[in-house]
């Protein structure tokens, strides 16, 4: 047991100042929102907020904004709809299972405009030009990490369309390693800074592929036409695949066209917006059919894709970020046990700590709250999406350790919430020699995205410190 007041002898923590700044406020407990249409229908959102019109692009399925059936209520073919990528639109609509949006602001996850996240299966980033903001990464992770489908096509590095200093390359490295949810390689794979003037990727054999083998046909090549590849990283996620590869490469390297997850939801890469473009759009565009290109099968790669990531293919998981659809099993907290260090969690200068002055339960690192022996206030938290019709446990394991000797006044206190509902209390009266399990019921929270958070208050004399460890969100 500790008999003193502790020294600041803490790794200094500017990430979390930082974290506290640019995350804090807007990640309490948001209230989440169910699907706007049937259960049959798969809400499909494409990105129009990050300069995918520039220069000579034209990325998108509609002028009209967000509903591009204010253009056309039933398209039948693809120039009822203007934009380059109006086949992938006019397709999708003439099933009559797909209702697509267009996002032309800041992407948000857990609020209540038409085109926030929650409301749709599946995001499609065609070829973004302005780097996404600290905001917007956390919401596009935690959609993806709550069962949303995450669709990124990218251009050859260089691509830089509105001369801003950033190309599609370096904005979805950026997306992956530099967001508050988990920067520590997610998806699997980076993004490779090339630009390959053409080629015909072809399709690894494998039948029961679903983006390879799906309702929209067989896919046996893409196209490049000025475009890029992944390097894919299986020891970070087991579950990225390459699926076609530039001519000559396979394995690791390569990958043209990629898949992955990440929490509940899918992920999936494309190297070129060149597959993707269909030649007509608006005047003034220098555009290329190569969603028709006689060399490659891309309107099946796309939409089959698509199908995937929405969770409309029949097979486990995607099925939507905000609305309802199949739990995955899954933990849902980023650095549980606290080894990567001040990444992911938002916490008080120090708490997140390899100290050995208190052991840690498993591992190095451990949160360690208050301990000071005067009045001080420690606080840790992790915003956290809980997918809709999912059972969910939040547990963690806690040692009180304290100079305090009173057997009936609580003089510290630890408090635990889960949004706005708190979940226990403890204090100076909990303490034990070794840690001790806890855990909550928070399957109420189903369908939102809530911060988990942790709060120690320590009073004026006398340390209580509460070290956490081992932390854990599951969903099933």
């Amino acid at each position: 047991m500790l008999t003193r007041s502790r020294p600041r002898h803490r790794l200094t923590t500017a990430f979390a100042a930082l974290a506290l700044l640019t995350t804090g406020g807007a990640l309490q407990a948001s209230v989440g929102a169910t699907s706007a249409h049937a259960a049959t229908t798969y809400n499909i959102l494409f990105d129009d907020g990050h300069a995918e019109e520039a220069g000579n692009a034209d990325w998108i399925i509609s002028t009209s904004k967000p509903d591009p059936l204010s253009e056309d209520s039933s398209p039948s073919s693809e120039t009822d709809w203007t934009g380059a990528l109006s086949s992938w639109g006019v397709d999708l609509q003439k099933t009559g299972n797909y209702s697509m949006k267009t996002a032309t602001s800041a992407l948000t996850y857990g609020g209540s405009s038409t085109t926030d996240l929650s409301k749709f299966n599946a995001l499609v980033l065609p070829e973004p030009n302005t780097l996404f903001t600290t905001a917007e990464k956390t919401a596009i992770m935690n959609f993806v990490k709550a069962g949303g489908g995450l669709f990124m096509i990218s251009d050859h590095t260089g691509a830089d369309r509105n001369n801003d200093g950033y190309d599609a390359v370096e904005i979805f490295n950026d997306l992956m390693t530099n967001n508050s949810v988990d920067s520590t390689d997610p998806f699997g794979f980076s993004v490779d800074t090339l630009d390959i003037s053409s080629g015909y990727p072809a399709a690894i054999s494998d039948s029961t592929d679903p983006v390879l083998h799906g309702s929209f046909g067989t896919v046996t090549k893409s196209l490049i036409a000025d475009g890029t590849t992944a390097t894919l990283k299986p020891a970070d996620n087991s579950s990225v695949k390459g699926l076609l590869y530039r001519s000559g490469y396979s394995g690791n390297t390569g990958a043209f066209f990629a898949t992955s997850t990440f929490g509940s939801g899918r992920v999936a890469f494309w190297g070129d917006t060149s597959p993707v473009d269909d030649g007509t759009g608006q005047s003034g565009n220098t555009l290329y059919d190569g969603w028709n290109d006689t060399g490659a099968t891309n309107a099946p790669l796309a939409l089959n894709a698509t199908e995937w990531l929405a969770g409309a293919s029949g097979s486990s998981g995607g099925g939507g970020g905000g609305g309802g659809g199949t739990c995955t099993a899954a933990q849902l907290l980023g650095n549980p046990g606290f080894e990567s260090g001040n990444t992911t969690w938002t916490a008080s200068s120090g708490v997140i700590t390899n100290s050995s002055s208190e052991a840690a339960r498993t591992g190095s690192y451990k949160a360690w709250l208050d301990g000071y022996g005067s009045a001080h206030t420690d606080t840790l938290s992790q915003s956290v999406t809980i997918p809709s019709g999912c059972s969910a446990t939040l547990s963690f394991y806690l040692h009180v350790d304290t100079a305090e000797t009173s057997t009936s006044t609580a003089y510290d206190k630890l408090t635990v919430t889960a949004g706005s509902t708190t979940l226990a209390t403890y204090s100076n009266l909990n303490a034990a020699s070794g840690y001790v399990l806890k855990s909550f019921d928070v399957s109420s929270l189903a369908g939102t995205t809530a911060t988990i958070k942790f709060t120690g208050v320590e009073g004026s004399t006398l340390q209580t410190s509460f070290v956490l460890d081992d932390t854990a969100l599951n969903v099933s």
